[in-house]
């Protein structure tokens, strides 16, 4: 059975935010309904706050409640690592390394990084979780994970930047594409030809399209796909696909694609970001794949879009 070190309002309370249902909640705690909605009355009464807005379909936290849930739920992540720390003093725990990230690390970037941390530290537990940008940070904000690698274009609350670097949005294209023989290309350019695009809630797509709403552009996508790493292997004619250097060097560096820099700022403004929760103490593993990580991102961000590596180097350091 699981112990947790929080007050019983703070445990319902996360339950009930986790959920968003009292009933659920109360399923999960093995407790009385009346008892979750008892006990959350006290702690708002306490706070003298109001931490949820009661509605039909639900729970639906307010302000100061997704305050409260980040607050609970990195001391709650906390809490729980000591407790298994002081079941199980052979530190299984301090062994594990919990990672989340967007898809388009996971393909290449991600597995490197981990594949060379196992070989410096064989003891190592390593569990990666792959989803959309917002549940990468939620991951985090629950305490399900220990680090995260994503694309930023503004702070998030409860969430602390070990490293940010800046990534810009390149378009790539076909080694043989009329773009290609251009040093960069306007987004105005890009429209006019087929465009594979990954989905609206990433990044990249929303700050490309910002761009084409403060111009007046309109474009409909020839592919379009929340799978982004189907979308490069798709290219072919006269086609291009939003990315960044990181997912593009593998097949630019191949000299088979071409990556192309956009004029307008908006598609300047994207960071890449490893991301912690606040307040959290980290184990000694956690912090050295943290500089692993860094490393790598930094080795990459030295290179110059375009060129190509020579042969002999291209098969033990690209993707």
């Amino acid at each position: 059975m699981a112990i947790s070190l929080l007050s019983l309002p703070l445990r319902y309370f996360l339950e009930v935010a986790r959920t968003g249902s009292v009933n659920q909640a109360a399923q999960r705690l093995h407790v009385a309904a009346s008892a979750v909605s008892r006990q959350l009355g006290k702690l708002e009464d306490s706070l003298g706050v109001v931490l949820f807005e009661r509605q039909a379909r639900g729970m639906t936290l307010t302000e100061a409640g997704t305050r409260l849930l980040a607050h609970a739920s990195a001391h709650d992540a906390q809490a729980l690592e000591l407790v298994e720390q002081l079941q199980d003093l052979s530190a299984q725990g301090a062994l594990r390394v919990r990672l989340a990230c967007t898809e388009g690390f996971a393909a290449a970037f991600m597995p490197l990084v981990m594949a060379g941390f196992r070989q410096a530290h064989p003891q190592v537990q390593l569990q990666l979780q792959v989803a959309v940008p917002q549940e990468v940070s939620a991951l985090v904000l629950r305490g399900e994970a220990d680090l995260a690698l994503k694309y930023s274009t503004a702070p998030e609350k409860g969430l602390q930047v070990l490293h940010s670097a800046i990534a810009p949005i390149y378009a790539v294209m076909p080694a043989q594409h009329p773009l290609a023989r251009q040093r960069s290309v306007s987004v105005a350019d890009v429209v006019r030809y087929p465009l594979l695009l990954g989905a609206a809630n990433t990044t990249g797509r929303q700050l490309f399209d910002l761009s084409c709403a403060v111009q007046g552009l309109r474009y409909v996508p020839a592919v379009e796909s929340n799978f982004s790493s189907a979308l490069l292997p798709l290219l072919s004619g006269q086609d291009v696909v939003l990315a960044s250097y990181l997912t593009a060097a593998r097949w630019v560096e191949a000299g088979l694609l071409a990556a192309r820099p956009f004029d307008e700022a908006q598609l300047q403004q994207r960071r890449l970001q490893v991301l912690a929760a606040e307040g959290r103490i980290q184990s000694t593993l956690v912090q050295q794949f943290t500089q692993a990580l860094v490393v790598a991102i930094e080795e990459y961000g030295k290179r110059k879009v375009g060129r190509r590596r020579k042969a002999a180097a291209a098969p033990a350091s690209v993707f």
